[in-house]
């Protein structure tokens, strides 16, 4: 049997394992899966197979995390999100993942799923609640003529745009038709974007100790306010130099390349300001099994439950708290519910080639203010 058949036949081993189980799931939750979906799922596996081939792992390899798996399967045909699209929508990566099991921690391989700008797009226009077309987005360059929308009362005047092709793009303008025929105007700032690249560099500096400790695991109360004093200068000179902070060699260090070079540069920044109109606009899933799975991708809310776990319980307060006599018997109990349950710790990517780091230096940002961006980036209009 030549090397491509035994491909073809491992491959169809994993669509029909995974397959009848997708389905399964959707119909148990009142989701037809239709045949994009269908297409959607099986695109999706191929390009983790990709993944797993370049990392030399295979499906059956026992640190695999096949639930993990199941569970962006589940993500992909329910949102119908094409990993095959161009432009792509949604991308994989394969990271170390340290989780709690049994009290121990144990390291598994997980296949992190991250939805791209026009996967985003895709969601506002299947999912967006009472919108009829999403238009083409305009991309406003400081070289144009753009006038603002205005309001007399209820009336709107639309905006203006003179296109003429000259400078950067200083802001995404989305026209959104919605179903009584009107048409909002949802618009986005260049200056707003210092907000998703402060996120980005907090991400990057989160184990960063300056030298000051071997790790932040082990840094003491003393050294981690010192650690946080530096962190908390680099961002106060971001936000004091805007954009223009990317091209300070001495923060160079703490900014990934797609943000700096100048061939990715511009496309990072239009895409940022896409997704902080698109993010915002209301959605409604009609399901709350998509709704679901919809916030599970929401990078704002997981990161949020990352810092408060990281961070909760930080301060030490000296309160005696009188324990009832037969609270004993309950905690073991509770404990032992739970022992099982995996936990995620602490996760890493695994070693990647040049290639695919500069692809995921474009998606890894730590959108902690994701949320206050998207609500101060200006209205919809």
């Amino acid at each position: 049997m030549s090397n491509n058949q035994q491909f073809s036949t491992a491959l169809t081993k994993v669509n029909d394992t995974f397959f009848p189980m997708i389905e399964s799931q959707l119909t148990g939750n009142g989701i037809r899966m239709d045949d994009y979906a269908k297409q959607c799922v099986l695109n999706s596996i191929s390009a983790i197979n990709n993944i797993l081939t370049v990392k030399g792992i295979n499906w059956n390899h026992p640190d695999l995390d096949k639930s993990n798996v199941t569970e962006n399967l589940l993500t992909i045909a329910s949102l119908k999100l094409n990993p095959a699209a161009n432009p792509r929508e949604v991308y994989f990566q394969l990271r170390n993942v340290k989780i709690k099991r049994d009290g121990k921690d144990v390291w598994v391989k997980q296949i992190e799923m991250g939805i791209e700008g026009d996967g985003n797009d895709a969601i506002l226009s299947r999912f967006g609640r009472n919108i009829k077309e999403v238009k083409q987005f305009w991309m406003v360059r400081e070289g144009d003529e753009f006038e603002y929308p205005y309001f007399n009362g209820l009336e709107m005047t639309p905006p203006k745009w003179r296109p003429t092709g000259k400078g950067e793009v200083v802001r995404i303008v989305y026209p959104i038709e919605k179903l009584d025929g009107t048409v909002d105007f949802h618009i986005a700032e260049r200056d707003d974007v210092i907000k998703n690249l402060i996120a980005h560099v907090k991400n990057n500096l989160m184990n960063e100790t300056f030298g000051i400790a071997k790790d932040r695991y082990s840094a003491t109360a003393k050294q981690k306010e010192d650690i946080d004093k530096k962190k908390k200068e680099i961002i106060d000179k971001i936000k004091e130099k805007g954009l223009a902070a990317l091209d300070d060699t001495g923060l160079e260090q703490y900014i990934s390349p797609a943000w700096k070079d100048p061939q990715s540069r511009e496309s990072m920044i239009i895409r940022k300001m896409r997704n902080n109109i698109v993010k915002r606009i209301p959605k409604d899933f009609g399901n709350a099994f998509v709704q679901m799975t919809y916030e599970n991708t929401d990078e704002s809310i997981q990161r949020v439950r990352k810092e408060i776990r990281d961070n909760a319980n930080q301060e030490i307060i000296d309160v005696q708290i009188e324990q009832p006599e037969n609270n004993e018997n309950e905690t073991n109990h509770s404990d032992e519910n739970q022992k099982d349950a995996p936990v995620i710790i602490d996760a890493e990517p695994i070693e990647e080639s040049n290639d695919e780091k500069e692809f995921n230096d474009n998606q890894e940002e730590f959108n902690l203010f994701e949320n206050e961006t998207t609500e101060t980036n200006g209205p919809g209009f």
